[in-house]
C-alpha cells in the first residue's frame, strides 16, 4: 500500500509539472521556473537540436530559484510550454530575473528556434530594464515550448524565471528603478557629505569612508544591473567583470582601513598585527584572482572574513570601553549581515530578494547613516577632547603663570634687597670719597695758609676748587636716593658759593638750570664750570665786578652749557696754552663727546652741546 501510494504521488507530480502553464488575458505575472524542466550540460557543447532530442535529460524542477555559484563550467537548459487559454493572440514578456548572468540565449519556437541573446555581455541597447527580457506572441489556443540556456563567466549563475503582461513588467521595473535611483542618490549624498568633512578636518577616516561608499555604490550599480543599462557598454562591461574581484575587495579595504583609524586601533597591538594582515592580503588576493580564473569561486573569502574579522574587532574594541565602537558596532552587525546575505544570494544559496525586495539597499544606507552619525560623534569627541585640552592647556599656563610670577616676585624681592644693599653700599662709597676728597681739601688749605708766594696761592685755591668740584657731588650723591641722575641747580649752587668764597669780589652771577644731569656726566659739567667761572674770576674782571651768566637746558636729548661774562675777553692766541681751556676742550670732546665753541670778542662765551646718552 505504501508502495503504491508513493508510486501514485510521483506519477500525479510528473503530470502536474508536465503539463503546459496556462495563460489568459488577465495573468500579469507568473513564476515560470518552478513549472519548468531543467537539464545540466556538463560538456557545455548541447545546440538547441541536440537539446530537442533530449527528452528524458530534463528533470522536473518545483523550485522559484536555482543557484549554482560563481562561473559554473556546464550550461543550464530550462524547458517550459505555455498555452494561450483564450481565442486571442496574446503578448507576454518572459523576465530572466538576474542581471549579472553573462550569457543568456532564448529559443522562441515561433521564430524557428533562432537563439536571441541576452545577459550581462549582449545587451540590447534599445532596452533599459535591468534583468534581460524576451518578447513572447501565442496565437489563439496554441501551446508553445521555449528553451533557454544560461551560462555564467566569472558571475554568479542564479537561474530565476518570470511571465509578465506588458503593463505589469513596466509598472514593476519603473518602481524597481525609482527605487535604486533613490538608494544611489542617498549613498551619493553621504559620499559627498563626508568628503566635505575630510577637507575641512583632514581626518583620514573621512577619506576612507567616503573612499567606501564610492566602491559601494560601484559595486552595487554592477550587481544590480544599472551599470550595464546606463554607463557603460558590453565591452567595458566585459573588462569590468573580469576585474570584479578589484571592484568587490576595494570596499571591503575601504572599510578595514576606516576601521583602522576610526578605532585607533594601533592602542590593540595584537588585533593592529592582524588587520595590517588582512590589509595586506587583500591586494594579493586581487593579483591572484586577475591572473587565474580558476578559484573564482573563493575570489570572495578573503573579503568576507575580513568583514568578519572587523566585526569581532569592533566589538573587542566596545568590550575595551572604546566610545567610538559604540556607534559602528550596530551598523557592522547590519552590514555583516546584509553582506552574508548578498554572498548566499550570489552564489545562488538563499536568495533573500524573494522575501525581502530591498534589504540589501536598505541595509547599506541604514549602515551609512549609522556610519556618519558615527563620524559627526566623532567630531563631537574630537571636539570635546580638544576643548578639555584646552582647559587644561589654559589650567597649566596659568599654574606656570603663577609660578613665574611667584619667582619673579622671589627674584624682584633678591634683586631688590641686592640693590637696597648696593646703594648703601654706593652711598657709603660716594660719602667716604667725599669725605676722603675734603680731607685733601684740608690738607691743601693749611699748606697753602704757609705759602707766602701769591702765584702758588692762586694755584693751590685752583686746585682746591677742582677737587670740592667732585667732592660736593659725591655729597649730594650721598644725600638722594636716586643716583643715577642729579640735581644740577643745587650742585651749580654749592660751586659756585665755594668759587665765591675763594675770591673776593663783587661779582654776580646769574643761573638759569632746567634740567638734571646724569651721574657720570655732571662730574665733567663741574669740573668744565668751576674752570671757566674760575677763569672770569681771575682774568675778566680788573675792576672785581661784573656779571657771569650760566645757563643748563635741554631739548630733546641734547644739553647745552652756557657761560658768558660781560668781562674784557682775551686772545685766543695768548690762551691757547692754558691748562684751564685745554681741560675744557678734554672734558667736553673727549667725556661728554661734545663740542665747544668759544666767543671772546665781547666778554667770554662758552656753549657746549653734547647729547644725553653718549
Amino acid at each position: 500500500m505504501f508502495r503504491f501510494t508513493i508510486i501514485f504521488l510521483l506519477f500525479l507530480n510528473s503530470l502536474i509539472y508536465a503539463l503546459p502553464i496556462a495563460i489568459n488575458e488577465q495573468t500579469d505575472s507568473i513564476d515560470l521556473l518552478s513549472k519548468s524542466k531543467i537539464y545540466i550540460d556538463k560538456s557545455a557543447k548541447l545546440t538547441i537540436n541536440d537539446i530537442q532530442k533530449e527528452e528524458k535529460g530534463f528533470k522536473d524542477n518545483n523550485k522559484k530559484l536555482l543557484g549554482f555559484g560563481y562561473s559554473p563550467n556546464f550550461n543550464v537548459w530550462i524547458k517550459f510550454t505555455i498555452y494561450n487559454d483564450t481565442d486571442k493572440v496574446l503578448n507576454k514578456i518572459i523576465e530572466y530575473d538576474n542581471p549579472l548572468t553573462t550569457n543568456v540565449e532564448f529559443f522562441d519556437p515561433n521564430k524557428s528556434y533562432r537563439k536571441e541573446l541576452g545577459g550581462l555581455f549582449f545587451r540590447d541597447s534599445e532596452k533599459k530594464n535591468i534583468s534581460p527580457t524576451f518578447n513572447i506572441q501565442i496565437k489563439p489556443n496554441e501551446s508553445n515550448t521555449y528553451y533557454i540556456k544560461a551560462s555564467s563567466h566569472i558571475t554568479t549563475l542564479i537561474v530565476k524565471l518570470n511571465l509578465w503582461s506588458n503593463d505589469s513588467f513596466f509598472d514593476k521595473e519603473l518602481k524597481h528603478q525609482i527605487i535604486l535611483a533613490l538608494f544611489f542618490g542617498a549613498m551619493f549624498i553621504l559620499g559627498i557629505y563626508n568628503l566635505f568633512i575630510y577637507f575641512f578636518t583632514k581626518d583620514r577616516s573621512y577619506l576612507y569612508y567616503v573612499m567606501y561608499i564610492v566602491g559601494i555604490i560601484i559595486h552595487h550599480l554592477l550587481y544590480v544591473g544599472v551599470a550595464n543599462i546606463y554607463f557603460l557598454n558590453t565591452y567595458w562591461m566585459v573588462k569590468i567583470v573580469e576585474m570584479s574581484s578589484v571592484v568587490v575587495a576595494i570596499p571591503v579595504l575601504a572599510l578595514g582601513l576606516f576601521t583602522k583609524h576610526f578605532l585607533q586601533t594601533k592602542q590593540y597591538p595584537k588585533n593592529n598585527i592582524i588587520l595590517n594582515t588582512f590589509l595586506v592580503l587583500i591586494p594579493i588576493s586581487i593579483i591572484f584572482f586577475l591572473i587565474t580564473d580558476e578559484y573564482d569561486r573563493f575570489r570572495n573569502a578573503i573579503t568576507m572574513l575580513l568583514l568578519i574579522y572587523l566585526m569581532i574587532l569592533t566589538l573587542y574594541a566596545t568590550i575595551k570601553k572604546n566610545k567610538q565602537a559604540y556607534f559602528i558596532l550596530f551598523g557592522w552587525i547590519i552590514f555583516l549581515s546584509s553582506g552574508m546575505l548578498m554572498f548566499l544570494s550570489s552564489a545562488g544559496i538563499f536568495n533573500i530578494y524573494e522575501y525581502i525586495p530591498y534589504l540589501i539597499e536598505t541595509s547599506f544606507t541604514f549602515e551609512a547613516i549609522i556610519f556618519s552619525i558615527a563620524l559627526a560623534y566623532r567630531i563631537n569627541i574630537l571636539q570635546k577632547e580638544k576643548n578639555e585640552a584646552n582647559e587644561r592647556l589654559i589650567v597649566q599656563e596659568q599654574n606656570e603663570k603663577k609660578t613665574l610670577e611667584n619667582k619673579v616676585e622671589l627674584k624682584t624681592k633678591d634683586l631688590r634687597k641686592a640693590l637696597d644693599e648696593k646703594s648703601i653700599l654706593l652711598k657709603e662709597l660716594n660719602h667716604r670719597v667725599k669725605n676722603n676728597m675734603q680731607t685733601i681739601v684740608s690738607l691743601i688749605r693749611l699748606q697753602n695758609d704757609e705759602i707766602e708766594n701769591e702765584k702758588l696761592n692762586d694755584v693751590l685755591v685752583t686746585i682746591q676748587n677742582r677737587i670740592n668740584a667732585m667732592s660736593h657731588l659725591h655729597e649730594l650723591l650721598y644725600k638722594q636716593d636716586n643716583i643715577s641722575h642729579i640735581n644740577a641747580y643745587e650742585y651749580f649752587d654749592i660751586l659756585i658759593e665755594e668759587i665765591e668764597d675763594s675770591y673776593d669780589s663783587n661779582i654776580t652771577i646769574h643761573k638759569n638750570v632746567t634740567t638734571d644731569l646724569k651721574m657720570e656726566q655732571a662730574v665733567y659739567c663741574g669740573l668744565i664750570l668751576n674752570e671757566l667761572i674760575t677763569n672770569s674770576f681771575k682774568y675778566a674782571f680788573p675792576n672785581k665786578e661784573g656779571n657771569i651768566y650760566i645757563n643748563l637746558n635741554k631739548e630733546l636729548d641734547i644739553l647745552t652749557l652756557t657761560v658768558k661774562d660781560d668781562g674784557i675777553g682775551y686772545k685766543k692766541a695768548q690762551s691757547s696754552n692754558s691748562l684751564g681751556l685745554i681741560l675744557i676742550d678734554t672734558l667736553s670732546k673727549v667725556q661728554l663727546k661734545g663740542t665747544v665753541n668759544i666767543d671772546s670778542s665781547k666778554g667770554v662765551e662758552v656753549n657746549i652741546s653734547w647729547k644725553e646718552y653718549n
